[in-house]
């Protein structure tokens, strides 16, 4: 037997899990949150240019989700539900805030340490371009690249995650990817 085979035998699937904590079982509930905090945190953070405003979204959502989970028709939709969720209040939230937050770019640091300091400011600068670039997109069309290109949603999950349909994603994506194409030519 194979590692991968242990884990899959250990690990319930998320229809599983869902289904358990639906019937009152936190435990089942927390490996849920813990499986899929960090994507959301990743689409909110990106999203809101706010880590925390983006912690406090994701806190709400998987406290939304807990209460509403008997509402969840199907078990394993609850990805897409988290995405969904996560998006709505990331677009609520940025319609709230109007004018634009301020950008607030990933401090992460390089975990390579032989990267020269002239690339790596570089590096830093680009992703900072990057980041006031996607605050210049509608908040729906962030919302869509972000879900495609960091995520890898296919264009019918996106379009259920934000009610449109496939073709208004691709539409929504490619003016996104055109105005990032632009904004971003002179890092070419």
């Amino acid at each position: 037997m194979t590692t991968t085979e242990t884990v899959a035998e250990t690990a319930p699937d998320d229809a599983t899990l869902v289904s358990r904590a639906r019937d009152g079982d936190v435990r089942a509930y927390e490996q849920l949150v813990l499986r899929y905090q960090a994507q959301m945190f990743r689409l909110a953070v990106k999203m809101l240019a706010d880590r925390s405003d983006a912690e406090d979204v994701v806190q709400e959502v998987f406290l939304g989700a807990w209460r509403r989970l008997p509402q969840l028709n199907e078990d394993g939709a609850f990805v897409g539900w988290l995405y969904r969720m996560t998006t709505n209040r990331c677009l609520n939230m940025i319609r709230a805030r109007r004018p634009t937050a301020e950008v607030d770019p990933d401090t992460k640091e390089s975990s390579r340490s032989d990267l020269q300091p002239e690339h790596a400011v570089q590096v830093s600068t680009q992703l900072e371009a990057l980041n006031a670039a996607l605050q210049l997109l509608t908040p729906e069309q962030r919302a869509c690249w972000l879900l495609r290109e960091v995520h890898g949603l296919s264009y019918e999950e996106i379009g259920d995650i934000v009610e449109v349909n496939a073709t208004a994603v691709r539409g929504r994506i490619a003016r996104a990817r055109a105005h990032l194409s632009e904004v971003m030519k002179p890092w070419r």
